[in-house]
């Protein structure tokens, strides 16, 4: 089980900023999967909370990630900037995806790099 968080690069966020950012996707995810997928929820929670963190270059490329994980039925949150501090409200940061089997995360991230 792991929760992959994929980021966007072209925004130009601070280190915290994007710290920030991963955060609110990564416990949004894991809030959904508390509520729809217990188990999984449980079984990534007692194995380590093992995460990944991925890279997009655009908004476009980031709300493909969220359909697509949306779409195989997988907890997913897609974390929008309330516009405070680096960049313009409403503006598409994260996606958070799982606590899920890692294969099943895989299939929609594998082709992703590293942050």
């Amino acid at each position: 089980m792991k929760q992959a968080i994929v980021v966007r690069t072209d925004l130009g966020m601070g280190k915290g900023k994007a710290a920030a950012q991963v955060a609110h996707a990564s416990l949004a995810a894991a809030e959904a999967a508390m509520q729809r997928k217990g188990g999984w929820y449980e079984a990534w929670k007692e194995g380590g909370q093992a995460k990944i963190v991925l890279k997009v270059a655009s908004e476009s490329d980031l709300r493909d990630v969220f359909r697509k994980a949306k779409s195989a039925g997988l907890p997913a949150s897609l974390i929008e900037d309330r516009g405070l501090t680096q960049i313009e409200p409403g503006s598409a940061t994260c996606v958070g995806i799982g606590p899920a089997p890692d294969a099943e995360v895989d299939a929609i991230t594998g082709k992703l790099k590293l942050l």
